[in-house]
């Protein structure tokens, strides 16, 4: 990733790999906390409480992603247990986590998903959508969004989904960019990404 960083002129270290470790066992994701690595990012809810509070007894300043779908239902574990929630994609999850926030007093970073190309089978908000959700959930439920998040279709380009991304954060002032994964992270961090999620070209295929 330094070779990324420095082919697109960026600082050594401003990207944070987010490791994707979704379904990995402890036994193999061990090794690369071993290494030095911090942040990982988890699917879903249940499979990240059955293994990692026993890795992050081991090793303090683990960072926790939630880069999968969350149901509503899931909103307090969610919010008690990860650092940053990277798919907020619809009113009813900004609501549940708003609800959560103030009961838990714990409040992970949250990153809005932008459907980038508009994919029916696919989570995110729409990019026309975006600025007015950014808004509700920042001036009605006083919610603190600080990243955007996005999943190129496979069959496309990724490049102008990323630019896309970058230019509606620029105009909500968000800084976070969390897009790019094992196929196109080098691209990603050429324009502009801050955290790129990146699974088998570290853990090999699932």
């Amino acid at each position: 990733m330094g070779r990324a960083e420095a082919d697109a002129g960026r600082e050594p270290g401003s990207v944070t790999l987010v490791c994707v470790s979704k379904t990995f066992d402890a036994e193999v994701i061990r090794p690369v906390i071993v290494a030095g690595q911090r942040v990982f990012g988890e699917n879903r809810v249940q499979e990240a409480l059955g293994k990692w509070p026993a890795l992050r007894a081991e090793t303090p300043g683990i960072e926790l992603h939630l880069i999968g779908p969350l149901q509503s239902n899931k909103a307090r574990e969610a919010v008690q247990f990860f650092d940053v929630i990277e798919t907020v994609d619809r009113d009813k999850i900004a609501v549940a986590l708003a609800k959560e926030i103030a009961a838990v007093g714990r409040a992970p970073k949250l990153y809005v998903q932008v459907n980038t190309g508009a994919e029916p089978q696919k989570a995110g908000i729409l990019p026309e959508q975006a600025d007015d959700f950014i808004a509700y959930c920042r001036n009605d439920l006083k919610l603190d969004v600080s990243g955007l998040m996005c999943i190129p279709p496979v069959e496309e380009q990724a490049a102008p989904h990323f630019a896309l991304l970058n230019k509606i954060a620029a105009r909500n002032g968000i800084k976070i960019l969390s897009m790019g994964m094992s196929g196109d992270f080098e691209i990603a961090i050429e324009l502009g990404a801050t955290h790129v999620r990146v699974g088998s070209a570290i853990f090999g295929a699932r």
